[in-house]
């Protein structure tokens, strides 16, 4: 994560606590969606600093359609912002429209709020449009103190945008996650790897990597990281991109013999 401005972060020190209260009145008086969105508008001047006036876009068209709020700097949509009335809780059917038309306009990021919850969606358009959740906080147990805090909303703030720092931080989750270290954990290099440490406690036992393969996926990891969508996913993709980085090298070997 890149270095937060001082600037940054003392506006975000400053301004957390004072929208930490304006929610918690709000929620006290259940305010409609309408108000929730003034409120969010507020925090995306005040907290994330966006001018009111030309970056943040209400009720922004779309194909004849209305997204509650949008982003918009110079360069492009950087996100839409899809608000619920801060009494209701967040589910994935507030999200298929949003991310519909984010889809549509090649917007890359979703926020879905009800101004205590955040959610920030990272949407995909291959074979069919999809959303992968990146970022899901409550802003009432923010420390705006906290270094990793401030990182979070950092992301999400105008000098973060611009450097496109949600863009990095996504493709790092992609890279280090749970699912990419289960696949990679099966893997022949690994098994083999955890053979020669065997070889080591145990002197001349037999054990082949097929085996400990099989240790590793029926007993030693869970369950969702094996057959879950995202885990065959993920594996599927780690072993075509593990045979690919390897087809020069045994080209090259080839050629040497």
């Amino acid at each position: 994560m890149a270095n937060i401005p001082a600037a940054v972060t003392k506006r975000l020190t400053t301004s957390v606590p004072k929208f930490k209260k304006v929610l918690e009145r709000a929620k006290e008086r259940d305010v409609n969606e309408s108000d929730t969105v003034t409120i969010i508008t507020d925090i995306l001047e005040e907290v994330f600093g966006f001018d009111k006036y030309d970056e943040i876009t209400r009720e922004y068209a779309i194909q004849g359609t209305y997204c509650d709020l949008a982003i918009k700097t110079q360069k492009r949509v950087e996100y839409l912002i899809e608000v619920k009335a801060i009494g209701i809780d967040l589910k994935e059917i507030h999200l298929r429209q949003a991310v519909n038309y984010a889809a549509q306009e090649g917007i890359k990021w979703v926020v879905l709020t009800n101004g205590l919850q955040w959610q920030v969606h990272r949407v995909t358009l291959e074979d069919r449009v999809k959303n992968s959740k990146l970022l899901d906080f409550d802003f009432s147990e923010i420390n705006q103190r906290k270094k990793e805090d401030q990182e979070i909303l950092f992301l999400l703030c105008k000098r973060g945008v611009s450097n496109d720092l949600i863009d990095e931080f996504y493709e790092y989750r992609q890279s280090v996650n749970r699912y990419v270290v289960g696949a990679l954990i099966q893997t022949d290099s690994v098994a083999s790897a955890i053979r020669r440490e065997l070889r080591k406690i145990k002197d001349g036992i037999k054990v082949t990597t097929e085996e400990i393969q099989n240790l590793v996926a029926h007993e030693v990891l869970k369950r969702d990281l094996i057959e879950s969508d995202a885990a065959r996913e993920t594996k599927k993709h780690i072993f075509k991109l593990l045979k690919k980085k390897a087809k020069p090298k045994s080209s090259k070997t080839k050629a040497t013999i």
